[in-house]
């Protein structure tokens, strides 16, 4: 028996979800949609928010710090900003490593 492909696209996922959950495409659509947004605003929280399983979605601050441009060797300033990291889950490591 051939293996299926593994869901590259958002719609690929969206017939996967569908077909897993026997739901149709649109409600596999919705789904997908309200766990980005819940994803979204629980990472605009201080703590950030876990997906179990997979990982936690966290807002950071990053401080001010000296670079150097690439093209002209030049020392340059780059600004103090927040940035959204994705730290991933020790059962997603495991699942994705195992041998």
């Amino acid at each position: 028996m051939a293996k299926k492909a593994t869901p590259k696209t958002k719609s690929e996922i969206m017939a996967a979800l569908a077909e897993a959950g026997e739901i149709s495409k649109k409600q596999a659509g919705a789904l997908y949609d309200t766990l980005l947004t819940i994803a979204y605003a629980g990472a605009k929280d201080p703590k950030g928010i876990m997906l179990p399983g997979l990982g936690k979605l966290i807002k950071v601050k990053r401080p001010a710090r000296k670079g150097r441009n690439p093209a002209t060797g030049a020392a340059i300033k780059i600004p103090a900003k927040t940035v959204v990291k994705f730290r991933l889950a020790k059962a997603a490591k495991d699942a994705v490593l195992s041998k």
